[in-house]
């Protein structure tokens, strides 16, 4: 009788390994052969709870906005306020800096906020020329200099509202020439979308 237990435990102990290899070898031929086809989609909101970080966390929108000021202040200070001291005619020197803005968002910028995106592509809004062509960087130097013609006429405005109070005139710093910039770039890029809705209304009716 112990001896027909003993068998019984015995094959039930295979059959336990049997089940407990068979399930492990499934799961592993399923990793292996896992690709975007044949994997489940998980929402957004069940991958937040397993990405690092801590409990204060930017939004993408604060994200995009604060990449694309620090870049213009950084050019700002390497462009043009390190570069002052061997340019001293001002038309020199916002040329220089309209180039170096409408390079770096094309190459740096505009490739940052691509590669921070979630999900991919969320970040066009953002950018006055999303599209990544080789038209794209000389579209994004004339914009550049578009956008710095702006921001030298408001700093021409306030230094004008500035010296007729009797106060002394506001100066170019980073900080400062980054919040100009970036304020008419999403002026315009507003602009841009609302000329898009018009026209695409303007279709739909027609």
């Amino acid at each position: 009788m112990a001896r027909n237990k003993n068998k019984n435990q015995t094959n039930e102990e295979r059959k336990t390994a049997g089940d407990y290899y068979k399930l492990h070898s499934e799961a592993v031929q399923d990793l292996v052969t896992a690709n975007e086809e044949n994997s489940p989609v998980v929402p957004e909101s069940e991958l937040r709870k397993y990405r690092s970080g801590g409990k204060f966390k930017l939004s993408e929108t604060v994200k995009a906005l604060l990449v694309k000021y620090w870049f213009n202040g950084s050019i700002c200070f390497f462009f043009f306020l390190a570069l002052g001291t061997y340019l001293r005619d001002l038309l020199d020197q916002l040329f220089v800096l309209g180039m170096a803005l409408g390079i770096i968002t094309d190459i740096l910028t505009n490739n940052v906020l691509r590669f921070i995106a979630k999900p991919e592509g969320a970040n066009d809004k953002w950018m006055m020329i999303p599209q990544k062509r080789l038209s794209s960087l000389f579209l994004n130097i004339l914009y550049a200099f578009i956008v710095l013609f702006f921001v030298y006429m408001l700093y021409n405005l306030i230094n004008m509202i500035l010296q007729s109070l009797g106060k002394s005139v506001l100066g170019v710093e980073p900080l400062l020439f980054g919040l100009f910039y970036l304020g008419f770039d999403l002026l315009f890029i507003s602009m841009k979308k609302m000329m898009k809705n018009i026209i695409h209304d303007a279709k739909k009716k027609v």
